[in-house]
């Protein structure tokens, strides 16, 4: 095979800075910052969004490799041309220019300048208020406020993507955060001590005095499902079987590695039924996309199902939370049209069923197929976009589970009873069907104050270690270097709450007023997650506005810079079939395919992260 390397556009301080691109973002910051995007007709806050995009991807984006760095991680060398149409394990080769470029082991990149990121020093994690008072006082929950227009699938399927896309790695069990605890803190230890994130070991040790800390994600950094595939050769070996391109199942809904506990994901901390759920479920639609494309290619090996297998169930993954996951929680009109045009263009999906592209652009025909871009800094996800991921309120306390023949009761759990190892348990007792039908018949938490779930205010880790994840949200951004609430949205061009009440959209005077008592009437100080959950948030929106400009920014960027959403999008890469897999199917049809005693629950429901219909009820 030859080896023909796109190369990605370097747009850099360049990038759309002629004078009508100057025009148009000039015109959408004023737009959003007098009216709001939100509050604009849909033909004008698209226009709005797309021209704040322009300005985001232009000002907002931060290369960490700047920083000096020893020791750094390097692709395995490779043979023969077989990297250019798979991905590769760790994530390397992606950028066949830049071959390390978004692979395991890398930093995490920035959306703020490096010389803003703010010093941390132990008086600035442990800075007043300490984050326990914080997690105690504004986000513990005394009652479950829902999310009505969405199903509870939407909180697995989150934890299902984030374990893809990033993670800092095992904390050292060494130099713990050690966080005072007031005389009426019922914690069950003294002090309360939170372990630290694992250190960058890029980092050079003579780096100048000053010089931002920077931090590794241990996984690739690409949209490549590796949640299901892992993260190196070793894991990825560990989960095929060696026939037909195939994957070990979750034997009867269990971890498919009984005979290795090694392996066992329940001992990951974050581990709970609703990841489980979907793993199973993904690991399942691999073999059938397998099987599928063994039917259309007979002479095919196991590896090249494997690889084919891989590219479309990674995209089909993609697609569904483009079009189908980000628009349940952002419903607002003008979001919904914006995410259906990352995936399909201006020209809407009907257009691109009967003649694939219509045009070079991905405004018109959309970001998969189109040309690949950096704009001009190397990519990697960044701390901000992990910072407004932590989304920990979408979790309920208490799950009714029921069956999908009749939504008879089969048991009513907390939700201790269904993280970590009882998930196991719970998966063995109850067929994954009436699981997953109980998830699409109730609510999440909606990411505000106040609705904390409690018991991940007293989490016993795997390890046995409790922990106040609440406190530990706060005290990661802090340790991360994330900048609070207000410089945080300057840094975005939004203005800064001047007020309390400003803060909380002026509609929630007793917020407004816990906030001030916590923060002691300081406005500067208020961590970036206590403004998020606190904002006024926009019709149909499940979190804030403020996390959202993050997302206009990353969400196409994890395509944009990706080839194989890009330039290798197509059909010699992917296979004709496995493009159709990923054009026919959805959520709903994976759901279906898999476990069809769904079908009357889900008829009609055009989208699987919105409410079932429950069984009895017209």
């Amino acid at each position: 095979m030859s080896d023909q390397r796109p190369t990605a556009r370097a747009s850099g301080s360049g990038y759309r800075r002629t004078l009508p691109w100057r025009i148009l973002t000039s015109t959408a910051e004023f737009l959003d910052r007098r009216i709001g995007w939100d509050r604009l007709p849909v033909p004008l806050g698209l226009a709005t969004v797309f021209g704040l995009r322009v300005k985001l991807r232009r000002e907002n984006l931060h290369d960490t490799n700047a920083v000096p760095a020893v020791n750094v991680p390097e692709p395995s060398p490779r043979t023969g041309d077989a990297h250019l149409v798979n991905r590769t394990a760790d994530g390397s080769y992606n950028d066949l220019d830049s071959p390390r470029m978004g692979m395991a082991g890398t930093r995490f990149g920035r959306n703020i300048p490096l010389n803003k990121v703010p010093p941390v020093t132990p008086a600035d994690v442990l800075a007043d208020p300490n984050p326990r008072v914080v997690s105690r006082e504004l986000l513990t929950r005394t009652e479950l406020i829902p999310a009505t227009t969405v199903n509870s699938l939407v909180a697995a399927w989150l934890q299902f993507m984030v374990r893809d896309w990033f993670s800092h790695g095992t904390s050292p069990k060494d130099r713990p955060w050690t966080v005072p605890l007031l005389d009426d803190d019922p914690w069950p230890e003294r002090p309360m001590q939170i372990m630290r994130t694992a250190d960058d070991p890029t980092r050079d040790p003579h780096a100048p005095v000053g010089t931002p800390d920077t931090r590794v994600n241990v996984t690739s950094h690409w949209w490549d499902a590796s949640q299901i595939y892992g993260s190196s050769d070793e894991e990825q070996r560990a989960m095929r079987t060696g026939e037909h391109g195939k994957l070990h199942l979750w034997d009867d809904e269990r971890m498919p590695f009984p005979s290795a506990p090694e392996r066992d994901p329940s001992r990951v901390p974050g581990f709970w039924l609703g990841l489980a759920l979907m793993q199973s479920l993904f690991t399942k639609e691999h073999n059938a996309i397998c099987d599928h494309l063994h039917a259309q290619y007979p002479g095919w090996g196991d590896e090249e199902l494997f690889q084919r297998a891989r590219l479309v169930n990674s995209a089909l993954l993609a697609k569904i939370h483009t079009v189908e996951w980000t628009p349940a929680v952002i419903s607002h009109p003008t979001t919904v049209t914006a995410l259906r045009t990352n995936w399909w263009g201006l020209a809407g999906e009907r257009v691109h069923d009967l003649f694939g592209r219509i045009s070079d652009s991905e405004v018109v025909s959309g970001i998969p197929g189109s040309e690949t871009d950096h704009y001009g800094v190397p990519y990697a996800l960044t701390e901000e976009f992990v910072a407004v991921y932590r989304m920990h309120p979408l979790i309920r306390d208490d799950w009714h589970l029921r069956a999908a023949a009749d939504d008879a009761t089969l048991r009513e759990a907390r939700f201790r009873e269904i993280a970590g190892p009882e998930a196991l348990k719970v998966l063995e007792q109850i067929p994954a069907a009436d699981l997953l039908y109980s998830f699409g018949t109730l609510h999440p938490g909606l990411v505000t104050m106040h609705n904390y779930p409690k018991f991940l205010q007293e989490y016993e880790r795997p390890d046995g270690h409790l922990q106040d994840l609440g406190a530990t949200d706060i005290l990661r951004s802090r340790e991360l270097g994330i900048p609070r609430y207000n410089e945080f949205r300057r840094l975005l061009r939004l203005k800064p709450a001047a007020s309390f009440n400003e803060l909380t959209g002026n509609d929630n005077a007793e917020w407004a007023k816990q906030i001030e008592r916590v923060y002691r009437g300081d406005i500067e100080k208020v961590d970036l997650n206590v403004g998020l959950f606190a904002e006024k948030l926009p019709k149909g929106f499940a979190f804030s506005d403020t996390a959202f400009r993050i997302f206009i920014l990353m969400a196409s960027r994890r395509l944009n810079s990706d080839r194989f959403f890009t330039k290798y999008y197509t059909p010699e890469v992917y296979s004709k079939a496995g493009m159709r897999w990923i054009d026919d199917n959805s959520m709903v049809t994976v759901l279906l395919r898999h476990h069809p005693e769904l079908r009357t629950a889900l008829s009609g429901v055009p989208n699987a992260f919105w409410p079932w219909h429950v069984a009895g009820k017209s």
